[in-house]
């Protein structure tokens, strides 16, 4: 396995770290960002323009792509955070929705009624708020009853359908490694954690020069299940990115999952937010030390290859 080296982490100063001033891809600009912006979490700089409240999203801009990776727990607050850091939702190449909780779906609402075309990749599942069908032969048959005691008379269609609250979104389902652009990766996992077992999830891997950067959503299956499920795409891990799912997780717990990830899976850096829990920034900041990055509501974190940690807004 190739083993990065952690001095690419090392905290650089950034001037932009704030969540005023981001813009949208302009035609002929000289480059393209590489960055992730925080959208949405429930911790930030108090001088931020954007309200914080549970939930995630996150803008990811790369490689000239423009991808919304979740929605947050309330389309208004998602709306006005997404007015705030300057971004245009109409611009989007895609978009990515982790998992089914509403605190990573509710801003689907106000991004369809801005860009109601925009392709939107979410979690291949039999039952969900996404929609999906299933086969008519899903059920067990009995001949015998009458026809009024029967499925659609005894009929089935050939696909039965399920609703989905935005009926006119376009869903694109995934349940296996899925390269959606060029260096970008979606990453399955399922669940079998107590609570949320089968739950399904995407992750989001950014291939670079310096090993790839991991965007999560929750990490329900378990950090190091979703990093394992990552490998494949690149057994160097430069940078996660997102909810941990660690925040009523003991002490105990928290520090054997950051030293497995240090020290097991080799992972570079951390910038954890969401549900990692305030215990678990304090521990992931002294286990990684220079590769802790501060991943708060509006800070922009550079994800281009050799570009270091932002530091810490206002």
């Amino acid at each position: 396995m190739r083993l990065p080296c952690r001095s690419v982490l090392l905290a650089v100063a950034l001037a932009a770290t704030s969540a005023a001033g981001a813009q949208p891809r302009a035609a002929g600009a000289a480059a393209s960002p590489a960055r992730v912006t925080v959208l949405y979490d429930a911790f930030g700089s108090r001088s931020s323009a954007m309200t914080k409240d549970w939930g995630y999203a996150a803008l990811v801009e790369y490689g000239g792509a423009r991808i919304l990776f979740d929605t947050g727990n309330d389309a208004a607050i998602f709306a006005r955070n997404v007015h705030a850091a300057g971004v245009d939702l109409r611009t989007l190449d895609f978009v990515v929705v982790s998992h089914r909780h509403g605190d990573h779906t509710s801003g689907l609402n106000h991004l369809l009624r801005v860009n109601p075309r925009v392709k939107i990749y979410a979690p291949r599942e039999a039952y969900g708020v996404f929609g999906g069908s299933l086969p008519e032969s899903f059920y067990r048959r009995a001949d015998s009853l009458p026809r009024e005691e029967r499925y659609f008379e005894g009929e089935p269609p050939p696909s039965i359908r399920h609703g989905t609250p935005w009926p006119g979104a376009a869903f694109v389902f995934v349940d296996s490694l899925t390269t959606v652009a060029p260096g970008v990766t979606l990453v399955p996992t399922v669940s079998d954690v107590a609570g949320t077992r089968e739950l399904r999830e995407l992750s989001l891997s950014i291939r670079t020069p310096d090993g790839q950067v991991l965007l999560v959503g929750c990490s329900h299956a378990g950090i190091e299940r979703v990093v394992a499920a990552a490998v494949p795409v690149d057994s160097a891990v430069r940078l996660i990115v997102g909810g941990l799912h660690l925040a009523s997780a003991p002490d105990s717990v928290v520090e054997r999952t950051a030293l497995a990830l240090r020290d097991r899976w080799h992972v570079q850096g951390v910038a954890p937010g969401h549900c990692t829990g305030e215990p678990g920034f304090a521990i992931f900041r002294r286990t990684f030390g220079p590769g802790f990055v501060y991943a708060g509501l509006g800070t922009r974190i550079p994800i281009a290859a050799g570009s270091g940690a932002p530091a810490r807004p206002g």
